[in-house]
């Protein structure tokens, strides 16, 4: 009896031990100084400080350098011969709002209908999501939560990826309108079966646009009204976007897509931002003179354009860069996000140096994101999000993050991919 005792206590602690994701919670407020040592800091916008250090008290940077002084009660974590850089920052993901694609149940990302200015991603968003504590492990500390859709899929916010729920996640809250452009590129998928002329599916996609340039002045006109008889509810989540407050953030890939993107800045006002911009390098004056940052996504996918060069997603970085259009990384999905630092790594091999590879996943998100005066790079007034990498965090080969910290919290790096990786070893007996 006690021998049988004795095994049903080690399954149930082993098995909580391995199987018990529900243990890793989110880390409780910055409680004393804490300054990081004898590391390579790379600032996030340029600025490489060897053998540097770090302090911050209450979730914010107090100071970096060189000489960093250090109170008497401070924690202080010698990270000699590490790196230490800003936290990665994941743009029009839908991280939170879906857990397992073929599973209809946990998907949360979309609503029904076209024109949904008035749907928040924010609070559909799940802190619990097993996939949030792989990217952490990665060092991606924040994510712009972005709803999915037809046409006009609604608001989305940024988020820190270490809450209790949704509210306590709200980093910024709604900071843009998401517009998904009908393709004016026929299908490439052979597997998609017969489809209608490529006449006429483009001349649906105008005519859905125009849709769109329709309701947005029609929002426009009962925005400028005094008064209403009746409240709409869809053209009062647009009032942020007339005033500036909000972005419109429209996904679209090839150049005539984006001009007619370049027609709504000019026509309504917006402060437009490109998602997806495979063709960006081919009109990179035109976004410059009309101030439209760029989220470039998944540069690890094929060409848009048959006849472009197979490599091309990997120089539109650099050429966007050169050209000096604000632009960010992206990658699309959720459990792709834990890729993003590669992504930007690649794009540093195809003529771009390290450091700007890096303010493309971190200082340049962060701006195009609203939120760079707290956060994008380590200086001092910002927020304590920071990630601790014994090698370079761009490389998958040296990536190892020991330490992460958001708002000056350290926070688990523990995730179910760990916990699996521990039982199997236990398993076949390889502890």
């Amino acid at each position: 009896m006690i021998k049988h005792l004795s095994l049903y206590i080690t399954c149930v602690v082993f098995t909580g031990r391995v199987l018990a994701q529900e243990t890793i919670y989110p880390a409780a407020a910055q409680q004393k100084t804490i300054v990081l040592t004898h590391a390579t800091i790379h600032v996030g916008n340029g600025q490489v400080i060897e053998n540097g250090s770090i302090a911050f008290v209450n979730g914010k940077i107090t100071a970096v350098g060189a000489e960093v002084p250090s109170s008497a009660d401070a924690q202080v974590i010698d990270v000699q011969g590490q790196h230490i850089y800003p936290g990665i920052i994941a743009p029009a993901s839908d991280v939170g709002l879906t857990e397992v694609e073929s599973v209809r149940a946990t998907n949360d990302y979309e609503e029904v209908g076209e024109l949904n200015p008035s749907v928040r991603a924010l609070i559909a968003y799940n802190t619990d999501s097993k996939v949030i504590n792989t990217l952490r492990v990665n060092g991606i500390l924040l994510a712009q939560v972005t709803p999915a859709g037809d046409l006009l899929s609604g608001s989305s916010s940024v988020v820190q990826l270490d809450a209790w729920n949704w509210e306590d996640a709200a980093y910024k809250a709604d900071d843009g309108q998401h517009f998904f452009m009908p393709q004016l590129l026929p299908p490439s998928n052979p597997f998609r079966g017969p489809q209608p002329p490529a006449n006429d599916r483009e001349k649906e996609a105008y005519e859905k646009i125009e849709s769109v340039r329709a309701f947005f002045r029609e929002a426009k006109a009962y925005i400028q009204e005094g008064k209403h008889t009746e409240t709409n509810l869809k053209f009062e989540a647009l009032r942020k976007l007339f005033s500036k407050e909000q972005k419109l953030y429209i996904h679209c890939n090839i150049v005539k897509e984006m001009l007619l993107a370049v027609d709504f800045a000019k026509e309504f006002g917006f402060e437009v931002v490109i998602v997806g911009g495979s063709d960006a390098y081919m009109i990179p004056d035109i976004l410059k003179q009309n101030n439209i940052a760029v989220i470039l996504a998944q540069p690890h996918s094929l060409p848009t354009m048959q006849d472009d060069d197979v490599d091309q997603p990997y120089k539109t970085a650099a050429q966007l860069q050169k050209a000096g259009v604000l632009f960010c990384i992206s990658n699309e999905g959720f459990w792709q996000q834990r890729n993003l630092m590669f992504e930007a790594g690649t794009a540093s091999a195809y003529g771009m140096s390290k450091e700007e590879a890096l303010s493309a996943i971190t200082l340049n998100t962060a701006k195009i994101l609203g939120i760079d005066k707290t956060t994008g790079s380590l200086e001092p007034g910002k927020d304590a999000n920071i990630a601790v990498s014994t090698g370079d965090i761009l490389d998958m080969r040296s990536n190892n993050i020991t330490h992460a910290f958001i708002q000056g919290r350290e926070v688990s790096l523990d995730n179910k991919h760990k916990q699996l990786y521990e039982r199997y070893k236990y398993k076949y007996g390889l502890k």
